[in-house]
């Protein structure tokens, strides 16, 4: 897995500042979904100023993008205290994202707003973009329980993200179901235990 570029350190109470900010939004977002989410809002509940906001967070895309790295980032805190126990790497990273999607299910609202965010994200926002990358990147390969992955291995990790993200818009699009979200995903994940000379 790539490393991570160094980020900017923040300090504890920016760093309660920021978590603040991203639950407000989180809050905002569940309620009325994107549109709900307005900076000036998301300031005075988080208590912040209107420009301290904007230097956390150039843009509304910017705020709910981070928003869904922060989601996930829990969602994994969650996934490793109770993780997937299927026998094969591909079962464990299907039951992992289903339960990913399912978390977000129960927050159609805020999962539309995320999905909406990145959907609109431009160059500007390819920071945080990447961070949700490397967030699911990192729930997958703990799932298969692959520490050091071979290239092969991250390029089937990719399409897996990618499919992942697609299953999230045609499901809040209401253009799939569940179920068919499910078979895609299973369907996919099976990537993970083709042998690497069957790949080329």
């Amino acid at each position: 897995m790539p490393p991570e570029p160094p980020s900017p350190t923040l300090t504890e109470r920016q760093q309660a500042r920021r978590s603040r900010i991203l639950h407000t939004t989180a809050h905002l977002a569940s309620r009325g979904g994107f549109d709900a989410v307005q900076m000036r809002e998301v300031a005075e509940s988080s208590q912040v100023a209107l420009g301290t906001l904007y230097r956390y967070f150039p843009s509304k895309v910017h705020l709910l993008v981070a928003t869904m790295q922060d989601q996930l980032a829990q969602m994994h805190g969650t996934l490793k205290k109770k993780p997937p126990t299927a026998d094969s790497p591909s079962a464990r990273v299907a039951e992992t994202l289903m339960r990913a999607f399912r978390a977000l299910q129960r927050e159609p609202h805020l999962a539309d707003a995320m999905v909406r965010a990145l959907t609109f994200a431009d160059r500007s926002v390819s920071p945080e973009v990447d961070q949700v990358s490397r967030q699911t990147t990192s729930m997958i390969l703990d799932a298969m329980g692959e520490p050091d992955p071979t290239p092969a291995q991250l390029s089937a990790v990719r399409v897996i993200e990618h499919t992942w993200h697609s299953a999230l818009i045609t499901w809040l699009s209401g253009r799939a179901s569940i179920a068919q979200v499910k078979i895609d995903i299973e369907t996919v994940c099976k990537l993970i235990d083709i042998p690497p000379t069957d790949r080329q």
